[in-house]
Formats: C-alpha cells, sequence, structure tokens
C-alpha cells in the first residue's frame, strides 16, 4: 500500500511511503526510525479509514427506493436485488426510432446469444476484456429504467460488505443529479469530499494511490453540461479549481489521476458526446431475462404462491411480458397487479391499457401530472429541480409521491429535491393525457406527414404519439372518463381520427414507410379506421426496420384488416422475405 503524508517541520514532502520502506531517507529533520513510525501510523489510520468507507457505503446502499417507496419505508436491497444482463458492446450512436423500442428489437437475439456474448459480472467490469491491454474506463449504456443506477447500487453494496470482488481500495459514487447543482469553479479534491469528509485525513494517500481507486459517475445523460464533455482544457491536478465540466472531462480523457479507474453510465441518447476514443470496455445492460422476470414477482410480492399465480397472469399476455425486460415496466406491471391482484377489464392489448390500468390503480381521483410532464417532455428534459416554477406549483400535490422519484441533490450551502418519472414512459403517458384532455394544440413535431427524411427527433416521440393514440381511442376515452372524471372533446377525438385515416391513405398511395402509423392504428383498436380508408393501391412500406414483436403485431393487425388488397408489401432491409 503506497502512504502519502507531510511531517510538520521537515523540508521534503514524503509521497509513496511503502509499509515495508525501511531504508535511511536523507532528512534534516527524521530518523529513519521516525520514517517507520510514520509508516505504520499511516498505514493504521488508512486501514481504519478504509473500513469506514466501507461501512458507510454499506448503509448508504443497503436500502432499495422504489419509485413510489413510502416516507420511512425500507425495503432491503439484498432482499429486493434481482440479476441484470451485462454484455460486451453498446447501442449504436445513430437512434433512428425510440430508445426503448430500438433496444427492445435487439434484447432477445443479445440474451439469446448470452453464451456468445459472455455474460459479465459487475466484479468483473475492470477485469481484462482483451488480452492483456488494462481496463481503465467503463462506459455501461441501457435505456431508461434498465437498471444502470441498481447495477451500481449493487457494486456499492457489495464492496462495503467486503464481498470483495473488485481489487480497490476505495469507491467514489457521483451523481450527476448532484453534480448539476454546482455552479461555480470547483476542483476535484472538493467533489470527492462533499459527501465524504470521513475522507479528508487520508484523501492525499488515495489519490497518491490511484491506481486502487474507482470513481462512479453515474447518470451522464442527465448532466445539463453533457455535450462538452469532449473538452480540450484539461485540468492535471485534484487541487486544480475549474469549470465542473472540465474537471469531469479531464477525469474521463485521463488528464486527471491517470491510473484511476473511471465508470461512467449513461443512456444511448447521450455516448455520441462522451469522449469514447479513452474508452477501454463498452457494456450494455440487457436487463432481465424470463427467469429473472419471474425472480423479480417473487420478490416483489414476497409470496411465492401470489408471485407464482400473477407471473402467470403476465406470461398469457404477450405485450406485457414483452416490455418487462425492463426493471422499471416490471414494476408498473407489479404496482398494477398489486392494487388489483389481477387485470381489471379486458387484458391489455396496447401500452396504452396497461398505462391506463397503471393510472387507474394508483389514483381513484386525479386531473394527472400531465402540464409537467407535457413541458418539459417537449425540452428534451427528465429531471425536475424544487426550484423549478412548475414543481414548486405540484406542492401538496399528492400524485408527486405516487409517480415522481424524489431524491436529494446535496452542495454544502444548498440541498435542493429533485424529481423525475417512474420511467420515461410515464412521463411521456402523462404528456399524452395532458394533450389529449386540454385545449392544447397538438406541437409541430407531432406531425405526422413528415417523411422519415425530414424527421429531426430521432424517434423521441414515438411512444408518446402512440400513447396519445391509445387516449384518444372511444375504448380508453370511456374508462378515463369513467374512473378518473377526466373530460374529453369529442371534435378532438374526431379530429384525430380523421386524421389517421387520411394521412394512412396518402401514404398507403405513395408507399411511404408508414410503421409509427401502423402503431397509432394499433392502438386505436377499432377496426372501422381501416375500413374508412379508401385509398386507390394499398403499399405497404416497412422497410429498413429491424421489426419487434410490437412491430409484428402492429403489421398484422393492419394487414388482417386489409383482407388481401394490399397490392405491395415492402420488407427490404427487415430480414423477412415474406409474411405469414
Amino acid at each position: 500500500i503506497s502512504l502519502a503524508g507531510r511531517w510538520r517541520g521537515s523540508t521534503k514532502t514524503y509521497k509513496n511511503i511503502s509499509f515495508f520502506e525501511y531504508h535511511i531517507i536523507n532528512t534534516d529533520t527524521l530518523s529513519s526510525q521516525a520514517i517507520i513510525i510514520l509508516s505504520f501510523f499511516s498505514l493504521a489510520e488508512y486501514s481504519k479509514i478504509k473500513q469506514k468507507h466501507k461501512d458507510i457505503l454499506r448503509r448508504r446502499s443497503e436500502s432499495m427506493l422504489f419509485y413510489n417507496t413510502r416516507h420511512g419505508e425500507k425495503i432491503l436491497f439484498s432482499e429486493h436485488y434481482v440479476n441484470l444482463l451485462l454484455v460486451d458492446g453498446h447501442q449504436g450512436l445513430e437512434i433512428k426510432r425510440h430508445e426503448v423500442l430500438t433496444f427492445g428489437q435487439k434484447r432477445l437475439s443479445l440474451q439469446q446469444k448470452s453464451t456468445v456474448h459472455r455474460k459479465i459480472a459487475p466484479a468483473e467490469l475492470f477485469s481484462k476484456a482483451n488480452g492483456n491491454r488494462p481496463v481503465k474506463k467503463v462506459l455501461v449504456t441501457g435505456v431508461a429504467g434498465i437498471g444502470k443506477t441498481i447495477m451500481v447500487q449493487k457494486m456499492l453494496f457489495d464492496f462495503g460488505g467486503n464481498k470483495n470482488h473488485l481489487a480497490f481500495d476505495f469507491i467514489i459514487h457521483m451523481s450527476f443529479r448532484d453534480l448539476n447543482l454546482i455552479d461555480k469553479p470547483t476542483n476535484f479534491r472538493e467533489l470527492v469530499l462533499r459527501k465524504n469528509r470521513h475522507l479528508s485525513k487520508v484523501l492525499d494517500n488515495i489519490l497518491a494511490n490511484d491506481n486502487k481507486l474507482l470513481i462512479i459517475l453515474d447518470g451522464f445523460d442527465e448532466f445539463r453540461h453533457y455535450r462538452s464533455c469532449d473538452v480540450d482544457v484539461f485540468v492535471t491536478e485534484p487541487d486544480e479549481d475549474a469549470e465542473v465540466v472540465e474537471v469531469l472531462g479531464s477525469l474521463m480523457q485521463g488528464e486527471l489521476l491517470p491510473n484511476a479507474s473511471v465508470m461512467l453510465t449513461s443512456r444511448p441518447a447521450a455516448i455520441n458526446h462522451v469522449p469514447v476514443g479513452c474508452i477501454d470496455r463498452f457494456v450494455l445492460i440487457a436487463g432481465f431475462s424470463l427467469a429473472e422476470v419471474q425472480d423479480f414477482f417473487l420478490r416483489y410480492f414476497q409470496d411465492s404462491a401470489l408471485g407464482d399465480r400473477l407471473f402467470a397472469v403476465v406470461s398469457a399476455n404477450e405485450l406485457m411480458l414483452t416490455l418487462c425486460y425492463i426493471p422499471a415496466f416490471c414494476y408498473i406491471v407489479c404496482c398494477i397487479l398489486k392494487e388489483s391482484q389481477d387485470l381489471c377489464g379486458d387484458s391489455p392489448k396496447t401500452m396504452t391499457d396497461i398505462y391506463v390500468q397503471y393510472l387507474v390503480a394508483l389514483i381513484p381521483k386525479s386531473r394527472g401530472l400531465g402540464q409537467l410532464a407535457f413541458q418539459k417532455l417537449m425540452e428534451h428534459q427528465t429531471l425536475f429541480y424544487s426550484r423549478d416554477r412548475d414543481v414548486a406549483a405540484l406542492e401538496g400535490c399528492s400524485l408527486v409521491s405516487t409517480f415522481l422519484d424524489k431524491t436529494v441533490a446535496q452542495e454544502p450551502d444548498c440541498t435542493e429535491e429533485v424529481y423525475s418519472f417512474a420511467h420515461l414512459t410515464v412521463q411521456e403517458f402523462f404528456a399524452a393525457v395532458y394533450c389529449a384532455v386540454t385545449d392544447h394544440p397538438l406541437p409541430d413535431a407531432l406531425q405526422h406527414t413528415a417523411s422519415p427524411g425530414e424527421r429531426t427527433n430521432n424517434g423521441y416521440l414515438d411512444l408518446f404519439n402512440r400513447f396519445l393514440s391509445g387516449i384518444l381511442s372511444e375504448r380508453n376515452a370511456n374508462l378515463l372518463s369513467r374512473q378518473l372524471g377526466l373530460r374529453y372533446h369529442k371534435e378532438k377525438m374526431d379530429t384525430y381520427r380523421q386524421r389517421i385515416i387520411r394521412e394512412l391513405a396518402v401514404l398507403c398511395e405513395d408507399g411511404e414507410n408508414i410503421l409509427n402509423h401502423l402503431h397509432c392504428l394499433f392502438e386505436q383498436q377499432d377496426p372501422s379506421l381501416v375500413l374508412a380508408m379508401q385509398p386507390k393501391l394499398i403499399r405497404v412500406n416497412v422497410s429498413d426496420e429491424t421489426l419487434s414483436q410490437m412491430d409484428y403485431n402492429a403489421i398484422k393487425y393492419f394487414l388482417n384488416l386489409t383482407k388481401g388488397k394490399i397490392y405491395e408489401l415492402d420488407l427490404t432491409g427487415t430480414g423477412k422475405t415474406t409474411w405469414t
């Protein structure tokens, strides 16, 4: 172990003094005996703080915060953690469709090939991936709700419990939610000590021995400066003041603490802003397999008979089961079943159906968080700070604790509450409800008539559009009106339905890609819309898309309703040559 210390009155600074370093050091003020005593003293202090730090990490990570955990409720991490599948690789930098949908297409092949894509335990992230090249910088990516932060908590929990699979003396964990509050120059030392004051006595030793240090930066996509981290002005010393983005950018690129290990987690939407040239290993979180979904049900309900019965209910619904690979979505499904002990009414056929049941299950009466969800979605924001005027207006609203996840971001002179929806899709659903039941016009970004080449949102609003269509369907409108008292404008519903008919007819005649329109049609679950569509020719173009099970369902629904009137079916680039 390397130690660092400064002896009062000496003319030299002693760094990297090994416990076994007994040779005489020339100095005016210290004898060799004093150096040996200093080494023993520093080692004891270092070891003591090392164990204290582990104890603190263990305590901080021993409870699992579900999205609407009641105040004071303690859910033990060890009893509820379910294994996640981690594989080498990452989602492509170019995203054409909504990230949840895009990854859903890849998930099954990843899990089926998990023998080829070797499963990685969190403990193995910094083992040598290929050959003898050391792994110092790791980027872990995964879609919203897939379990990135839970994986970080697992690493901290195990490290704190001395399940020492990681060859580090110290782990420093930083959340970008907290780092967003820093609006003045800082340095790395200050960043570490903000939540780790107990390390102040040995921080020099830790930084001097940086090859035994792991720094975890969680939630890169939530960092308000994430587009600026590929810096060209570097910080090289831990005490050097700079803007927080320059400190973190220097750390990622190895200019600051070059021997330290760094793990960065992010949603795919932000990874093209990571300085990937310095990344030694890319890891993708593939979520749950079928066995893990069942395990999640058993741990959530804490009753094997009930868990098995409700898992069987979900297994019978292909759509729900397909989406349960995302842990956060699996949790949403469990919330529905916990309140109803079954699926109320008809079994859900579309994503909107599932979220309507989620809304109905958790709140008997409410106007919702729609305005906040809608405004922030249009601004590409998923984090809301208590200083935000829109958030402050919700003070006292019972829905906040029901549907929003609250964390506390802390600075030495500032403490602020940070909110986010239980999952990105929950925010999209609430935004769609708001858009459907108010007089707010549809924003330009929702215009379906834009051709694929003209679309600029990279699929960002794909699910929002589907939810909007499903909510404006007669069956869900009636349910939400009856259960929650939400008022719909019939004129708006009729206008929207006519638009679907008109645009589908035009796209079918022109042979344009209609996959997103087919999903909106599928959410309506109204055969009369297809019957009302009377194009001269029906050309179905779903080319250049990797089709998921949900895509197949939407296409099959349309083809069955057209009853063989298809003039052309373009499957180019989908991997299918015929349709059965």
